[in-house]
């Protein structure tokens, strides 16, 4: 049974960091480009970053281009976004996601998904 965990959400204030994890089991980890989106309320759920398989390469939405990094550990499974420089307007809740095509930034292209993890940045 596939499952992706998200954590590390919370409260923070404007200007702040926060590193998400998410952590994968009952799956071929390194098989997987690993996604983040997110979902603010009231709004679709949007594409925020991707990284390989291998770690090597990386692609991010205009939005958060320069605030945000995503890195993976394939020894353990997980996946993190770390976010610096928050704005209110990155309050949402994040969710990681598995694809098989980095290239795809489409919600339904994505395999498997978390239940997410709530960020609210206040400002």
């Amino acid at each position: 049974q596939v499952q992706l965990v998200e954590s590390g959400g919370g409260l923070v204030q404007a200007g702040g960091s926060v590193r998400l994890s998410c952590a994968a089991s009952g799956l071929a980890f390194r098989s997987y480009a690993m996604d983040w989106f997110r979902q603010a309320p009231g709004k679709e759920r949007e594409f925020v970053g991707v990284i390989n398989w291998s770690g090597d390469s990386t692609y991010y939405a205009d939005s958060v281009k320069g605030r945000f990094t995503i890195v993976r550990d394939n020894a353990k499974n997980l996946v993190y976004l770390q976010m610096n420089s928050l704005k209110p307007e990155d309050t949402a809740v994040y969710y990681c996601a598995t694809d098989r095509d980095y290239f795809s930034r489409s919600v339904r292209d994505m395999d498997y998904w978390g239940k997410g993890t709530l960020v609210t940045v206040s400002s």
